[in-house]
């Protein structure tokens, strides 16, 4: 029979042992809270945001800041300009057609500049004498996004050849254009926005 003693030193004991167990529960439960927060359904933290210091490259519209997403550009802040690299040709020069856009807006925009929805067409009075689409090969799209006030031009030029375009002679010879001192007109469009002037030039030569 155990004496009073003996009891009291395995109660002792006992509660010893309950305390290093509550202890290894709490850890464990600690543990499970970092490893899986409360409401995580997956274990897994969130992407951290941002840093708050960050400055974004252009000024959100309402539109961005609720979706998030960059919108098209539009008519009204698009300004598209045909460009060539000289006034005047003389014999033998080929003129050097380029173009740039300009996002006017004050927020930023997406547009496709790509060469698919690049046309060159020159004329002179009424009269059509060369189009960039007529015998067009590999067209290829290419989108960017325009910052307010960025401005972008086409990277290489297209060197027209002075002759009349048209699609039926795309592999074949096509007559020249008149060249003593008559003036050409370039209008220029990019996904279907229209340059606001034509650039003019002179062919003397």
């Amino acid at each position: 029979m155990a004496t009073r003693e003996t009891r009291e030193k395995r109660s002792v004991y006992v509660r010893r042992r309950l305390l290093v167990l509550a202890g290894l529960l709490a850890v464990i439960a600690i543990i499970v809270l970092v490893i899986w927060k409360p409401g995580s359904t997956s274990g897994f933290e969130p992407t951290p945001k941002a840093s708050a210091s960050a400055k974004p490259s252009a000024t959100p519209s309402p539109t961005e800041e609720a979706t998030g997403e960059v919108t098209d550009c539009s008519e009204k802040n698009v300004l598209v300009e045909a460009m060539t690299d000289q006034g005047s040709y003389g014999a033998n020069e080929l003129p050097q057609l380029s173009l740039q856009i300009t996002n006017t807006g004050k927020n930023a925009c997406s547009i496709n500049v790509g060469t698919s929805q690049q046309v060159f067409t020159i004329t002179s009075g009424t009269d059509v004498y060369w189009t960039s689409t007529d015998c067009q090969v590999e067209p290829a799209d290419a989108v960017v996004q325009l910052e307010p006030g960025q401005t972008v031009a086409s990277s290489t030029p297209i060197a027209w050849d002075r002759t009349r375009s048209s699609t039926t002679t795309c592999d074949g010879e096509r007559p020249p254009v008149p060249s003593d001192g008559v003036s050409y007109h370039l209008a220029t469009s990019v996904a279907g926005f229209e340059s606001a002037e034509t650039k003019q030039f002179m062919i003397t030569g």
